[in-house]
C-alpha cells in the first residue's frame, strides 16, 4: 500500500508556509519531494529521508510529489504546549493540535454555547480550485490591500473552511499562503481530519461558527483541500461532502450559497457544462435549500448549463447572475487559477461560475 524509498535531499527548490519543497535522488533517480517541518523537521541539503513515493509513482497531478515520512538521522524536538486534538488519526503521521472548540483553547467559552452563524452568506463549491475564483467575483474591482487580514472599509473579511476530502494539510496549498499573504484571506480553518490552518476545528460545525466568531469573518468559503477523490460513480466522488456543507450551514443559521461546478473544457461527459458532483452534491445530499447561483454564459453553452440546472429548483432557489467582467477579475487572481491542469483560458466557464457566487455572495453583503 505504500511505496517507500530512502533518499538524500539535494537541494530546496522554494518553500511557502508550513511546506518545503525539495530535489532528492532515490535509488530510482531523481524526484521532487516535500516536507512538512511541523510534521517531521526541516530537512536541509544532504539529509537522508525516508520518503513516501506513492503518489509519485502513479504520477497524480495533485499529489505527484515523493512525501517525506522523517529525517531519521535528526529527529525534531518534541511538541511543546497545549492541545490534545489528534488528527490524522491512527496513521504513522498522526499529530496533535489545538482545536479552537476544546477545553484548553482560550476560544472555548466563545464556542461552546455558540449556536448561530448570524446568517453569514457561506459559498460552498467542489473542488479547492474554486477558492480564488470566488473571491475574484466577491471582490470584484476592490480587492483588499497587501496587509494580511486588516480590516479595509467596506471590504468583507473572509475566512476558509477547509474540509478533508483532498488533502488533509492545509500547508499542501500554496494558494492560501499566498491569498493569505495577498490579504485576500483573513484565515483558514481546518476541519475533520485536515490540519494546519490558523484555526482547528473538530467538524464542519464548530470549522463555520469559528469562522464567524474566531476570525470575525464576513463571509466563509467552505471546499475540500487540494486533490478531489472521484471514481467516475453517482455516489464516489469528495465532493459529496458540498451537499453536507449546505446542510451545516443552514442548521447554524447562514445563507447557504452553491456554487456550481461548470465546465466547458473537461474531456469527461459527466463533468461537461453542471458537473453530476454538483448535481448530486445539492440535487441529492442537501437537504436544505441553498441560493445556487447560475452564471448567464452565453451562447448554447450557457443555455445547456441553465437546463441542467433546473431540476435543483425542486429544492433549492436558482440565482441567475451575471458574468460581466468577471473575466477581468479573474485576470487579477494574485494566484494562478488552474483547475484540474487547466487555465483560466482553457476552461474559462469553469471560473466563471465560482466567480459568479462570489459576486453573488457579495451582493447579499450589501
Amino acid at each position: 500500500m505504500i511505496r517507500w524509498r530512502r533518499g538524500e535531499v539535494v537541494r530546496i527548490r522554494r518553500e511557502w508556509p508550513g511546506a518545503v519543497e525539495l530535489d532528492v535522488t532515490t535509488e530510482d533517480g531523481s524526484a521532487r519531494a516535500l516536507a512538512y517541518p511541523a510534521l517531521v523537521g526541516r530537512p536541509e541539503p544532504g539529509d537522508v529521508v525516508l520518503l513516501n513515493t506513492t503518489a509519485l509513482a502513479m504520477g497524480l497531478g495533485t499529489g505527484g510529489y515523493a512525501m517525506v515520512v522523517a529525517l531519521p538521522d535528526r529527529l525534531p524536538e518534541d511538541p511543546q504546549g497545549p492541545g490534545h486534538l489528534v488528527k490524522a488519526r491512527y496513521t504513522p503521521l498522526q499529530t496533535t493540535v489545538l482545536g479552537a472548540d476544546e477545553q484548553d483553547s482560550p476560544f472555548h467559552e466563545a464556542l461552546r454555547e455558540a449556536d448561530s452563524l448570524d446568517g453569514m452568506p457561506v459559498i460552498v463549491a467542489d473542488l479547492h480550485s474554486a477558492l480564488p475564483a470566488i473571491l475574484c467575483g466577491l471582490y470584484g474591482s476592490r480587492p483588499p490591500g497587501p496587509r494580511a487580514g486588516a480590516a479595509e472599509a467596506g471590504i468583507p473579511r473572509v475566512a476558509y473552511v477547509m474540509l478533508d476530502g483532498g488533502a488533509l494539510p492545509a500547508w499542501f496549498s500554496m494558494s492560501c499562503a499566498q491569498l493569505r499573504e495577498a490579504g485576500w484571506l483573513g484565515g483558514v480553518v481546518t476541519v475533520g481530519q485536515a490540519f494546519g490552518g490558523d484555526v482547528e476545528a473538530v467538524t464542519p460545525h464548530t470549522g463555520l461558527l469559528a469562522a464567524r466568531h474566531v476570525l470575525g469573518a464576513d463571509v466563509a468559503i467552505v471546499t475540500q483541500g487540494p486533490g478531489n477523490l472521484g471514481t467516475g460513480t453517482r455516489w464516489g466522488f469528495s465532493g459529496v461532502s458540498a451537499g453536507e456543507a449546505v446542510n451545516a450551514v443552514a442548521v447554524l443559521g447562514g445563507r447557504p450559497v452553491a456554487a456550481l461546478r461548470v465546465s466547458e473544457g473537461d474531456r469527461r461527459e459527466r463533468h461537461i457544462g453542471v458537473s453530476h458532483h454538483s448535481l448530486t452534491a445539492y440535487g441529492r445530499v442537501a437537504l436544505a435549500p441553498a441560493q445556487v447561483v447560475v452564471p448567464e454564459l452565453p451562447g448554447e453553452f450557457g443555455r445547456r448549463v441553465a437546463e441542467q440546472s433546473e431540476p435543483l429548483a425542486a429544492r433549492h432557489e436558482l440565482v441567475a447572475v451575471a458574468v460581466d467582467g468577471l473575466h477581468e477579475a479573474l485576470r487579477g487572481s494574485p494566484v494562478r487559477l488552474s483547475t484540474m491542469g487547466r487555465t483560466l483560458e482553457e476552461d474559462l466557464a469553469y471560473f466563471l461560475a465560482s466567480a459568479a457566487a462570489g459576486r453573488h455572495a457579495a451582493s447579499l453583503l450589501s
